[in-house]
């Protein structure tokens, strides 16, 4: 059996602060640690030292979203395959795109040496235009050395994650949805064996706006004006999934949640 742990979209410093704090710890209770990146660098993309960060605390695997190129240092990193295990958007729709949408590791678990698979996908509804997702899903699947797979789904709309976990359901371990920044309660066994959760919430300021101070995002709902947004302050909260995946299929899902005092 093989135990992962999958921390939702860090935000900023405060988020890159807590993950740092919180994920040697949440790592010992697992064999593997897939932690979402998207938003680290200052509320848009991964930057350097926000990779380095979350690999000196932990992580195994670096997944992103849609502001994967929002910062120039990606390019280097996504060069560097052996010290940085980045997993960008599999559908996007240039395919000459640097790096890549999915990536396997052996993994040794108490058992022995397990294979799995991470792949990055985002969706198209309220999104920017992407190619589609289920099918570069299906196109990858064709594959028969994956080993267990397990699903960053980045996306807005909860009923396109429901659906595509859905349409994976017996096919992958885990289908966990980021992106939204707030996490669903809809954390579940699928019956071919597919762990999903609609989205598994964010790592970052507790007290804000899905990570923004509050009053930008007010003045713009008032207003109806553009305001500009910026990392909250005070405490953080860290969010994440805990997935026991058994031959290639989800055993066990359970919810995590953090918050500093």
């Amino acid at each position: 059996m093989m135990r992962v742990v999958f921390v939702g979209d860090v935000f900023g410093q405060p988020g890159r602060r807590v993950l740092a704090a919180q994920l040697p710890g949440l790592r010992k209770q697992a064999e593997f640690a897939i932690v979402n990146m998207e938003n680290s660098a200052g509320g848009f993309g991964m930057h350097r030292d926000a990779a380095d960060g979350a690999l000196a605390a932990g992580a195994d695997c670096l997944t992103l979203g849609n502001h994967a190129w929002h910062h120039k240092d990606i390019y280097a990193l996504m060069g560097d395959e052996l010290k940085y295990p980045i997993v960008r958007p599999l559908n996007l729709s240039d395919p000459g795109a640097p790096g890549v949408g999915w990536r396997s590791f052996d993994v040794t678990t108490p058992g022995g040496t397990e294979r799995l698979t991470v792949v990055n996908v985002l969706g198209r509804v309220f999104m920017e235009a992407v190619a589609n997702p289920f099918r570069a899903m299906d196109d990858l699947l064709a594959r028969d050395d994956l080993g267990a797979v397990f699903v960053d789904m980045h996306a807005e709309a909860t009923s396109e994650k429901q659906a595509l976990a859905w349409h994976l359901d017996g096919r992958v371990a885990a289908v966990i949805g980021t992106h939204t920044h707030v996490p669903t309660a809809d954390t579940r066994l699928l019956p071919g064996g597919t762990a999903f959760q609609a989205d598994v919430g964010f790592t970052g300021p507790h007290d804000s706006v899905i990570g923004s101070d509050a009053a930008a995002p007010i003045q713009k709902f008032l207003t109806e004006r553009p305001h500009r947004f910026g990392v909250a302050s005070g405490r953080a909260e860290l969010n994440a999934v805990f997935v026991q995946i058994e031959d290639g299929r989800a055993v066990g899902i359970e919810r995590y949640r953090y918050v500093e005092e």
